[in-house]
């Protein structure tokens, strides 16, 4: 059965969060039922990452394999058509080779995370950012997202529920740039690793908020993730400003 990767788009909104489930819309179950009325059966697909509800993807990563060996562009243009009017797009499709998997052959995360900061409520973007009423000070905000970079224990940046192994883990960036988004002044993080605990990411801005608000001080961080405690992380952020930004592999398989 030729095996394809999908490249993938989707508002999180609307949706439970990535994977599928029987009682509440799903990402996985609209993208599995368009690829039923190509091809009539079951269809199982595995992603690169299993987004939370309320959580965006601009460059989510998902295998499916098929008993036709399909063009790539068609395949992407037929399941577009099938996922109308859902906000979900398959952006590029390519052939892979049968042992290439979505999930296991990647080799890191790259998460986008949208900080809106005005007083007025959000109108075109909202359900795109988090918004917070006050401008934040992105200096003390960066000297203690240092402190998170490099292999470390994220007990207390992981939810109660996570199913990882260990809470260890190795975080290769994060950078937090201020800059005039289109509904007013935003901070823009980013951050990159091989893989992330449940909740990680906005866990880790959530706290940083704090800090940019005053009501944190650098150290305060650095102090937190020592602990290996939940109960000293800051509020967890909501979902709203999340995206999934992309996946890296050892070859692209869409070229880029």
């Amino acid at each position: 059965m030729p095996r394809f990767a999908l490249k993938i788009e989707y508002h999180g909104g609307p949706f439970a969060g990535w994977q599928r489930q029987a009682d509440q819309p799903s990402v996985q179950g609209a993208i599995e039922a368009a690829l039923a009325r190509l091809e009539p059966g079951e269809h199982t697909i595995a992603a690169a990452g299993r987004t939370d509800a309320g959580v965006h993807a601009k460059g989510q990563v998902a295998q499916c394999d098929m008993a036709k060996d399909w063009d790539p562009f068609r395949l992407s243009e037929a399941l577009n058509y099938h996922l109308k009017p859902q906000p979900v797009a398959v952006v590029a499709a390519a052939r892979v080779d049968d042992d290439w998997h979505a999930r296991f052959s990647a080799l890191e995360r790259r998460y986008f995370f949208r900080l809106l900061m005005r007083r007025a409520p959000a109108t075109h973007d909202a359900g795109l950012v988090w918004q917070v009423k006050q401008v934040l000070d992105v200096a003390p905000m960066r000297a203690a997202a240092a402190h998170l970079i490099g292999r470390h224990d994220f007990t207390t940046f992981r939810s109660s529920i996570c199913q990882a192994a260990s809470p260890v883990k190795t975080l290769d960036e994060i950078t937090i740039d201020a800059v005039d988004g289109p509904s007013g002044p935003e901070l823009q993080f980013r951050l990159r690793a091989r893989s992330f605990l449940h909740n990680q990411v906005r866990s880790i801005v959530g706290t940083l908020e704090r800090v940019g608000a005053g009501a944190w001080a650098p150290e305060d961080v650095k102090t937190a993730l020592e602990a290996a405690d939940r109960a000293a992380c800051g509020p967890v952020c909501p979902p709203e400003g999340l995206y999934l930004d992309g996946v890296g592999y050892p070859e692209d398989p869409f070229g880029g």
